[in-house]
């Protein structure tokens, strides 16, 4: 289903680009510039032949394997999209590293505890799991950059480097990310400890620590997973207001100055890398459901 999705989306992308508001030839030379420059330059971007025109020429291009090259810089997207992808699969990986353990973990611990009568601890991770998943990743952002980059100085508040630059932003993704994954994980537990195998080994005697281990983590992990897919995917597709934020020189950010400046063919090579990386992604979580899963399996 790769290609057919992949061709749906170019599709529906190509279209969506062409009904906006303005065009490149006059965010290059501006609105002053003299019209015969203006349908110059709009032949040379090929915006002067049909719309139908234009999506073959390109599709023309993709078989090749050739994403075209931008209307600004005149270099290759494809070259420019593989230089800016590792550091968003740095970022990306961080935030989830962060987020992944401590997220499942308080899940764990907010159930077990809220089964204790009058336990203040689990009314406290979940007012703070709930206020984590409301704070917008913009606002959290700048708090993380003006109190840690700007204030004590202990980190750098922007740039593209190693560990210490990316620590602000690999917190401002694994805040809600961690939020989220406990929240669900709280949830699915708490229907897991509703069912019969589990009432039976309470009255086997098993301690708490064991039936958390062995059977409520093994049935949770699958749904738990498919969170964390979803999150890292998304991520892996660049994080345009975090990496815009702290001048992080990834995807995101770069997707986000090809839209201020109608970049299409950098619009168009971003979102199609975006989908072949989410499809991967779901690829990958089907197959470690199968690993983990021996139910899946026989499904299949």
């Amino acid at each position: 289903m790769t290609i057919p999705l992949i061709f749906g989306i170019t599709l529906a992308v190509f279209l969506l680009l062409k009904t906006l508001p303005g065009e490149p030839a006059l965010s290059l030379v501006g609105q002053r510039a003299d019209v015969e420059l203006i349908r110059q330059i709009r032949s040379q971007l090929g915006n002067d032949k049909g719309v139908l025109s234009q999506y073959i020429g390109y599709l023309k291009l993709l078989s090749h394997g050739d994403l075209g090259r931008s209307y600004y810089t005149g270099r290759d997207v494809l070259t420019d999209i593989l230089a800016k992808f590792p550091n968003t699969v740095k970022l990306a990986s961080s935030a989830m590293l962060i987020a992944t353990i401590p997220g499942i973990l308080l899940g764990f611990l907010s159930i077990f505890l809220s089964q204790r009568e009058k336990n203040l601890t689990s009314r406290i991770i979940d007012y703070i799991t709930l206020g984590a998943l409301s704070v917008p990743v913009f606002w959290s952002g700048i708090i993380l950059m003006m109190l840690f980059g700007l204030k004590l100085r202990m980190l750098p508040p922007s740039g593209t480097g190693g560990v210490r630059y990316i620590i602000l932003p690999a917190l401002t993704l694994a805040i809600p990310a961690m939020a989220s994954l406990s929240r669900i994980t709280r949830a699915i537990v708490s229907d897991i400890l509703k069912q019969p195998f589990i009432v039976t080994a309470k009255a086997k005697g098993l301690s708490e620590s064991r039936i958390a281990i062995i059977h409520v983590l093994r049935n949770a992990i699958i749904p738990i997973v498919t969170v964390i897919g979803l999150d890292f995917g998304s991520y892996l597709n660049g994080s345009v207001v975090t990496e815009t934020i702290f001048g992080w020189d990834g995807l995101g950010r770069f997707t986000m100055e090809a839209i201020t400046m109608r970049d299409y063919p950098v619009i168009m090579g971003c979102i199609i890398l975006g989908a072949l990386v989410f499809t991967m992604v779901n690829l990958i979580t089907d197959i470690i459901y199968n690993l983990l899963d021996p139910r899946v399996r026989q499904d299949v």
